[in-house]
């Protein structure tokens, strides 16, 4: 007979895990409670990719199987460790958002209902300055995982003539996240802009492979997300399962292991041993906060070549010197080649 509830130790702090038996994924058999103990397994290392951060929370209440949905404020019945944030969203509204500061509070939010976490890049303390940059890369259907390495090493490469480190981790997708670790100094359109310069350059050394291009008809290989970067955007942190069939994981990596990775490795079944034996590649990220100052001069520089701004996603207010968010097939003036129909 399933079991109603079970409690479990968290960092020496008891959680209640309710359902417990709940299939969360139906192809690979793992269960709510398999899920739970996955996270406490690499807690350590899922911490410093949310460690006071404010967290939105993606629900599964059904596992895989179902429907998720968004909760971005915090649920008004938490444990009495679990604290809040206050953001404010690019329409203007607020909402205090859950932020998880030890195990328990991990334990916490996958009983929820969580399979990944999706932190915002900032702390609670200083909601408005982001201290982490966030490189997505997003393979087009017609790119290979061959290319998603290719272009990740392309970043790490300019991120070292930057000065500026690097960690790279698998996205538990099809992609590559590189996410560096920075001074709260900026705001959200200085860090946005400062990742669209970055992935310019890039796609100037790889024009074949590498793209910054918003609208989707005029992209191809491994796009650059730089919109990552823009207030109320999040990704899945470091160490989270995504809702995949296999359970795979967004693993950490070191940059050797980069050329040669296979995303398919990282599940909830093997990188807790791999954590134990080898550790968390990315526990030193939070020992330097690099300037911005040479992003910022690539940006000048990029400017000054006739690059400006590009699109925001459609929810967020106009952007002074933002180009139309009109995919370039339907702007005015633009023709349709013959034998095509609306």
């Amino acid at each position: 007979m399933p079991q109603k509830s079970v409690e479990v130790d968290a960092g020496g702090r008891a959680v209640t895990i309710t359902n417990p038996d709940k299939i969360f994924f139906p192809e690979a058999g793992y269960t709510k409670l398999d899920l739970v103990r996955y996270y406490l397994a690499v807690a350590p290392g899922a911490l410093t990719g949310v460690m006071r951060r404010p967290m939105v929370l993606k629900r599964w209440p059904d596992g895989t199987g179902g429907e998720p949905f968004f909760q971005k404020r915090a649920p008004q019945h938490r444990p009495a460790g679990v604290e809040t944030a206050l953001i404010t969203f690019p329409s203007g509204r607020s909402a205090e958002l859950a932020v998880c500061d030890d195990a328990a509070d991990l334990a916490w939010v996958i009983n929820l209902g969580c399979i990944d976490l999706n932190p915002w890049p900032v702390r609670a303390a200083d909601v408005d300055h982001p201290d982490e940059l966030r490189v997505d890369l997003d393979p087009t259907p017609q790119a290979t995982f061959a290319d998603v390495r290719d272009v990740a090493l392309g970043v790490r490469a300019v991120l070292d003539e930057l000065g500026l480190r690097g960690y790279p981790k698998t996205s538990g997708s099809r992609g590559i996240h590189i996410n560096i670790r920075i001074a709260p100094r900026w705001g959200f359109s200085e860090v946005r802009r400062c990742a669209l310069a970055l992935g310019r350059e890039v796609e100037r050394r790889m024009p074949a492979q590498a793209t910054t291009a918003w609208w989707k008809e005029e992209r191809h290989g491994v796009f650059i997300d730089y919109n990552q970067n823009a207030r109320d955007r999040t990704v899945a942190s470091a160490y989270s399962v995504r809702p995949l069939p296999d359970a795979r994981v967004s693993c950490p990596l070191t940059w050797d292991e980069v050329a040669a990775v296979d995303p398919a490795a990282f599940t909830i079944a093997s990188v807790p041993d791999r954590f134990r034996e080898r550790g968390d590649p990315g526990a030193s990220i939070d020992e330097v906060r690099h300037s911005l100052e040479p992003l910022l001069a690539l940006v000048r520089a990029q400017e000054e070549a006739g690059l400006g701004e590009a699109p925001y996603p459609p929810q967020f207010p106009k952007a002074p010197g933002e180009p139309p968010r009109v995919q370039p097939s339907k702007r005015a003036g633009v023709r349709k080649p013959r034998g095509l129909s609306s």
